[in-house]
């Protein structure tokens, strides 16, 4: 199996894990058990009080219930406000990070080249993550203050505790986290090549015991420079000497020929 074909498989684990997450972050908005509490004052009538991010909620052991908005937001508290902007953002990033998925994935053959296309999956990555952080800081912050109003003695107002919406809630996160953390990995080692960023090497010196002399390899440009100490200088100058010497020597003795005696000396 090639691996083009491995991270395809990846990035639809990826976005299964991620759009799967993004339906529990979305189903945790129309649910009212964020925070419930039951109050029984006799043992055959029970109120069970849960709210959410819009309404409060009230029941009975009859089955009767009744749900209420929250009647102005001006006289909300920041706490809620910023709970609401966050869920609302983390539904939008995870829609668009779904739409981007769907273009740049390798299955889906929508983007142009292989390279835009997995710039695409990059950004829809960190679309998703952009949303699984989002989720879990609402999750997060409204459970702890759950928590921190239920064992808090001066509190004297109803305590919740949590509800089945924040588990849910930190669930959907935790897969949306994991899965583009996962996608954001492998589509960022094809968007950003290794190649792009390394800097060419220069190639090797190498120098030769006759001549002294430094050589480079083919595609460089700058000549190294090779110091040799005196006693090496004195050594190399005496040898070449006696090698010009040598040369001179035999050039003569080959344009030098033997004089014959003439006839009448012999006789």
């Amino acid at each position: 199996m090639r691996q083009g074909t491995v991270v395809m498989y990846v990035e639809i684990g990826c976005f299964l894990s991620c759009l799967c997450g993004w339906i529990l972050i979305c189903s945790t908005l129309v649910t009212e058990y964020w925070c419930f509490s039951e109050v029984s004052s006799v043992v055959l009538t029970t109120g069970n009080y849960y709210s959410n991010l819009w309404m409060d909620c009230v029941s009975d052991t009859t089955g009767v219930s009744d749900c209420k908005y929250y009647p102005s937001m001006m006289d909300l508290s920041v706490f809620l406000h910023v709970c609401r902007a966050l869920a609302v953002v983390s539904v939008i990033f995870g829609f668009w990070g779904a739409v981007l998925a769907l273009i740049g994935m390798k299955c889906t053959k929508i983007g142009g080249s292989e390279l835009a296309n997995a710039r695409v999956t990059f950004a829809a990555a960190l679309t998703f993550m952009a949303c699984g952080f989002c989720g879990m800081i609402v999750y997060s912050w409204w459970g702890d203050k759950v928590r921190s109003d239920f064992v808090d003695p001066y509190y004297l107002e109803t305590k919740f505790e949590l509800g089945a919406a924040l588990f849910v809630g930190w669930g959907g996160s935790c897969l949306v986290i994991c899965g583009s953390a996962v996608m954001c990995y492998f589509s960022g080692k094809e968007s950003f090549p290794k190649r792009l960023n390394e800097q060419p090497k220069r190639p090797p010196t190498y120098m030769t015991a006759r001549t002294r002399q430094t050589y480079m390899l083919p595609g460089s440009s700058r000549p190294t420079t090779f110091i040799i100490p005196p006693s090496h200088q004195s050594y190399s100058e005496s040898r070449e000497n006696r090698g010009r010497r040598g040369t001179q020597e035999s050039q003569f003795l080959r344009t030098v020929r033997p004089i014959k005696p003439p006839i009448d000396s012999i006789v």
